[in-house]
Parts: C-alpha cells; sequence; structure tokens
C-alpha cells in the first residue's frame, strides 16, 4: 500500500505551544471578563447552558468552514 503524500508541512513544537499558549490566554481573559460582570450576568453565564451552546455553535461553525474549504490544487 503506498504511503499517503503530504501536501503541506507539520506543524513543529513552537507552532504547538504558540497555538496553546493562545487558548490558555483566551480562557484566562474569558474567566476575568466573568468576574467583573455584574451579578446578573454572572448568573446567566454560571447558571444556563451558555458554554454548551456557544461550543455547539463554534464546532459546527468550523466544521461547516472545513467542509467548504476547495480540494487541494496539488497536482499528481
Amino acid at each position: 500500500m503506498a504511503e499517503p503524500r503530504r501536501v503541506g508541512r507539520q506543524p513543529g513544537w513552537r507552532e504547538v505551544l504558540i497555538v496553546a499558549g493562545i487558548a490558555v490566554a483566551a480562557v484566562l481573559g474569558l474567566a476575568v471578563l466573568t468576574s467583573i460582570l455584574p451579578t446578573g450576568l454572572q448568573e446567566i453565564v454560571f447558571h444556563t447552558p451558555l458554554a454548551i451552546l456557544v461550543l455547539i455553535v463554534g464546532t459546527g461553525w468550523l466544521l461547516w468552514r472545513i467542509s467548504r474549504q476547495p480540494p487541494n490544487s496539488a497536482g499528481g
């Protein structure tokens, strides 16, 4: 069986650490933001399935974007 071709280069440790750092910074930023919200808005954030809704919508959007990308034009 033939080995699959690599179209691009694999991300290295540097790229992985950059993405991980951005993710951690985003989560910490949201934690700080929710801590300074007024009590009424904090109740909405903490006692409703808002995070689940955001994750479902975000995942759906990401999968839609991936599925709509044009096929790679690397000839072969």
